[in-house]
């Protein structure tokens, strides 16, 4: 098996119905820009009852249909915020676990020893999360996945993912590996992925991959090294 082999996004996702929630972190091509992605899908009507609104620099979930909420614990959160030089993407609101936690003097890794996985017997989704941080024009990159240590959810495993930033090449975790009831939890690291193209051609890949029946939304941002400038890409398939 050759470590080093950069997977293609498009072919991971166009070969998996559901991966569920999954968060893409790397550097562009031409090494000029740090890459983030965050795409959500959902199975059940409350699931895909769900829109990206950004807020500013960051990201909230709403409900399309406030009428339809069933459980908004789970689907309703920030999965992308930035505090100072660091840009925090996850899949729950561990997104505020972690912005409170390096507020308050923490790491990123301390910061979720607080959370574990969701509390969705039988699925018991793990928490994935991702943070880039900025220096001296260029970023480090960390991933975190919490997830349960048995079918009954009695204990929480937790690893830790940090990488060094290399042209052309990001990291890609999501909760599950494919479709399934229960859904079989992610396993083993995240996947290292190609990053090709600008944020256009990066985007059109990953949601013209993405299941059609389970996807719901996509953001991108790509961050320019130089300048610390953002430009940002988001599609709701509700919108």
């Amino acid at each position: 098996m050759d470590v080093y082999k950069n997977f293609c996004i498009k072919e991971l996702l166009e070969n998996n119905t559901y991966p569920g929630r999954g968060i893409i972190i790397g550097k562009s091509e031409d090494g000029t820009k740090a890459v983030t992605a965050y795409f959500i899908m959902g199975r059940s009507e409350n699931s895909r009852n769900r829109i990206f609104i950004e807020q500013g620099n960051e990201v909230i979930i709403h409900p399309f249909d406030a009428s339809k909420v069933e459980d908004p614990s789970l689907i309703i959160y920030s999965p992308l915020r930035v505090y100072e030089n660091n840009l925090i993407v996850t899949n729950g609101d561990q997104t505020d676990t972690v912005y409170d936690g390096l507020k308050a003097g923490m790491n990123f890794e301390e910061a979720l020893t607080q959370r574990e996985f969701e509390p969705d017997a039988p699925n018991f989704t793990p928490r994935i999360s991702g943070m880039i941080t900025f220096d001296d024009a260029d970023f480090t990159y960390k991933m975190n996945i919490l997830k349960s240590a048995d079918a009954q959810g009695t204990a929480c495993n937790r690893y830790n993912f940090a990488y060094n930033s290399l042209s052309g090449i990001g990291h890609f975790i999501h909760t599950y590996v494919c479709d399934g009831n229960p859904i079989p939890t992610f396993m083993g690291e995240p996947e290292r992925v190609a990053i090709k193209g600008d944020i256009d051609e990066f985007t059109n890949t990953i949601w013209n991959s993405l299941n059609e029946q389970n996807k719901i939304s996509l953001y991108v941002r790509f961050v320019d090294l130089a300048t610390g400038e953002a430009e940002n890409r988001m599609i709701n398939k509700h919108a």
